[in-house]
């Protein structure tokens, strides 16, 4: 998640000099000079952190005004970014499974202080032991990311890495799905109590996917897409695969930024060395924490549904105001009980402006060979930000870095276009 220094960007107006485009870099989509900011921002970005591709989009008062790619999307084929080339957004899928979990809470199906364990409905593993605190965790606390888990404390650990050590304690001969992975988790114990605090975690993004799942009674990709994707427009997104050839023709090529290396967990390549992210990392089961592949038009496509003041396809007004809200307690405010500048509210981290219930919210994205940013600014504006490598050659991520330029090149629009893109693509 992008850190609240990284994102003091969002209240500024910050001046944005011209530069000459870099030439080297391949740039597709439509041009607009009064958007010239863009251009030259991600022009000069590809060429000076030496980035593969960047997707781009942005929209204004619920338009697509610009939708351009910049880079290549297949470095060895030399193919370029095409505005809707698809690629991993990796936790950017968050907010997706979020807005799932609300629209359940609309149709009276799911209560956010349900307890998860009122329907998950799997048995503890051989050799795990089950600890009592989960009968306590809720699905708001696995929104907030106040569940108990904790990877970065001591003897903590994030489930989703350790593929090949859920396979030996699980007994399988395949790579594990989901369901395993939270099975797995549920005979080892939590490393809080629920609510005590905020730690950001992909394991209670996968539990809420399997509350999808026990409610609806459908597995949670087709229902995610017909109830949540469909409605908005943007049901061409998918959640992503491992290898190479099992991916559709319009996603991007990924590239680690130290070129790892780990063994396969795909058939029929199981074992073989590949590169960590063709294979080597368990992409398809990271789902509702980070599976979903898109277009940066079809997820401003989403963003652009819960503009302000603009009646949402997807959520009640009532369900979108509790997706802004401010938790109680740890995760909305700090030690001495003062609200925070900005917390993370169910599926995105939310800053208020002003007092008219208006906020900017936006979540980032980081595996393997992605670096991922969506912002939906609290004055109409809106972007989505996707390269296909996960860090530049000094290790930074890109989608960081891009940040506060991107605010920064929107400041120096002078006039913004009226047309409306979503129409073409």
């Amino acid at each position: 998640m992008p850190t609240r220094r990284e994102f003091l960007a969002s209240s500024a107006a910050l001046a944005f000099p011209r530069v000459a485009p870099a030439a080297d870099v391949a740039v597709t989509g439509a041009a607009d000079p009064a958007l010239a900011p863009f251009d030259d921002l991600f022009t000069t970005f590809l060429k000076e952190h030496t980035v593969p591709g960047a997707g781009v989009a942005v929209a204004r008062n619920g338009k697509l005004i610009y939708a351009r790619g910049f880079g290549l999307a297949n470095v060895e084929a030399k193919q370029p970014v095409e505005p809707t080339s698809a690629f991993r957004i990796a936790s950017v899928s968050k907010p997706i499974t979020a807005v799932g979990v609300l629209r359940l809470v609309d149709a009276g199906k799911v209560k956010l202080d349900d307890r998860v364990m009122k329907h998950l409905k799997f048995e503890v593993p051989a050799g795990g032991q089950f600890d009592k605190r989960w009968n306590d965790v809720t699905v708001r606390h696995c929104l907030h990311h106040t569940g108990g888990w904790d990877r970065g404390k001591k003897g903590g650990f994030d489930p989703i890495g350790t593929p090949w050590k859920i396979m030996d304690a699980l007994g399988l001969t395949r790579a594990p799905t989901p369901d395993d992975v939270v099975r797995y988790m549920l005979g080892k114990p939590l490393d809080f109590e629920p609510g005590e605090k905020m730690v950001y975690s992909n394991l209670g993004y996968l539990v809420l996917g399997r509350v999808i799942e026990a409610v609806t009674g459908q597995k949670y990709e087709p229902w995610v897409r017909a109830n949540v994707l469909k409605p908005v427009g943007a049901a061409a997104m998918h959640l992503g695969r491992g290898l190479p050839e099992d991916r559709p023709k319009s996603e991007v090529r990924y590239y680690d930024s130290k070129k790892r290396t780990a063994e396969c967990l795909y058939p029929p390549r199981v074992r073989e060395t590949v590169p960590l992210p063709d294979g080597g990392q368990n992409v398809e089961s990271f789902e509702a924490h980070g599976g979903w592949v898109a277009s940066p038009v079809d997820l401003l496509r989403f963003a652009c549904a819960f503009d302000h003041g603009k009646k949402s396809p997807v959520l009640s007004e009532s369900a979108v105001t509790e997706m802004w809200a401010r938790p109680d307690g740890p995760a909305g405010r700090d030690a001495e009980e003062k609200p925070q500048d900005a917390y993370y509210g169910c599926g995105w981290m939310v800053r208020p402006v002003g007092k008219a219930g208006r906020v900017t919210a936006w979540h980032n994205g980081l595996i393997s060979g992605t670096s991922t940013l969506l912002v939906r600014r609290s004055d109409g504006l809106n972007w989505a930000v996707l390269f296909n490598t996960d860090a530049t050659a000094k290790g930074e991520q890109p989608a960081s870095l891009i940040d506060g330029p991107m605010h920064a090149a929107a400041a120096a629009v002078k006039t913004w276009p009226d047309t409306d893109l979503f129409e073409k693509y």
